[in-house]
């Protein structure tokens, strides 16, 4: 562990409904009752949030759901017309961003072009009046951190996407913020980039220790990096969980659909909307016996997606559409588009929605 960084918190603050709650550490980041609009749009109801030390967060939603409009609220880029911010406990609803203990990562990066990697990462340090030897200190352990050390005199143009990421991440960390704010930090990148930086964002920040506010669309990238996630939907907060909790348990059917792919079951006698995920699924020739649920439908296509096939289908009788997703040895092997068979499933397998779609 260097110096540089705080050490990371071992006491995670459990999940709660509104994302507070009022044991374990101080939180970091608390936004209290916090709304803004923009003319007659409200952009955020109300929102109550916490963020434990050393936690991943991530806030997920749809475009314009205001998860961006949350971070930029927290770096100090905007005002609420309602609410407070506290960071480590003070309230700095009405500080500049300067005098705020978070960094920004922005989607472009936002390097100076002009400037070689050593002195992009040192801007902030040198901005801080700090002595010529504190500057080497400090912007050696970050780039060490990010693994740029041997580039250090290159310039962003002759740096890959990633590379560059890596610059943007270090001149964040190197002011030793008490959180990283990312605005979708791997939007640009190329799919398979995209994944080696996820790993490489996981790693950074179990080493600095600090939190990590992550601002995404991408449910697979927060869902595999978070210790908790928080989904937002048009400006409020539908739930905040762990990813497991988030994925076998969402309150209501847009959390179930945004997290993963759903199949939402119609009510039936005194139950409500019920969520099916596709791998629940089981699809063959013969129909439900015991315990078993299950409908009569056609195939309307069949997607390889190598490890798995993806499967649609349409109910006989009922407009009930169906996701099954399994591997290719669990499935029948004359799949294709028109077959009738039975999508059959263990009703423990489904899970009770609060509203329906």
């Amino acid at each position: 562990m260097l110096p540089l960084f705080a050490a990371p918190s071992a006491n995670r603050v459990p999940a709660g409904l509104d994302g507070t709650d009022d044991r374990g550490p101080q939180p970091v980041i608390a936004l209290e009752g916090v709304s803004r609009r923009f003319g007659a749009h409200t952009a955020l109801h109300n929102l109550h949030l916490t963020i434990a030390p050393g936690e991943f967060f991530s806030l997920v939603g749809a475009s314009g759901c205001g998860k961006t409009t949350t971070l930029r609220l927290i770096a100090g880029f905007d005002r609420p017309q309602e609410g407070r911010i506290l960071l480590q406990g003070r309230d700095v609803t009405g500080a500049p961003p300067h005098r705020r203990p978070v960094n920004l990562v922005f989607q472009n990066y936002a390097l100076f072009p002009h400037l070689n990697v050593w002195d992009n990462v040192a801007f902030g340090p040198r901005s801080r009046r700090l002595g010529a030897a504190d500057v080497r200190l400090q912007v050696g352990q970050a780039l060490e951190v990010v693994g740029l050390s041997d580039l250090a005199r290159r310039l962003p143009h002759e740096l890959s996407g990633g590379q560059q990421q890596r610059v943007a991440l270090a001149r964040g960390l190197v002011n030793a913020p008490a959180a990283l704010l990312l605005d979708e930090p791997l939007a640009a990148l190329d799919p398979n980039l995209r994944q080696a930086m996820r790993a490489e964002l996981k790693r950074i920040q179990r080493e600095v220790g600090i939190a990590f506010l992550l601002v995404t669309h991408d449910r697979e990238e927060a869902l595999s990096l978070s210790d908790r996630v928080a989904v937002m939907h048009q400006g409020r907060l539908e739930q905040v969980g762990t990813p497991r909790e988030l994925y076998d348990r969402p309150h209501t059917a847009t959390v179930a659909q945004f997290i993963g792919a759903a199949n939402l079951l119609p009510p039936a006698g005194d139950s409500g909307w019920r969520l099916l995920r596709p791998e629940r699924l089981r699809l063959r020739g013969t129909p439900p016996t015991g315990d078993e649920e299950g409908v009569r439908a056609r195939v309307v296509d069949v997607a390889f997606h190598g490890p798995t096939l993806e499967v649609r289908l349409a109910a006989v009788g009922s407009p009930l559409t169906l996701l099954a997703i399994d591997t290719s040895i669990n499935l029948p092997g004359d799949l294709c588009a028109g077959r009738e068979l039975w999508c059959v499933w263990d009703p423990l397998h489904t899970h009770a929605l609060g509203d329906g779609p």
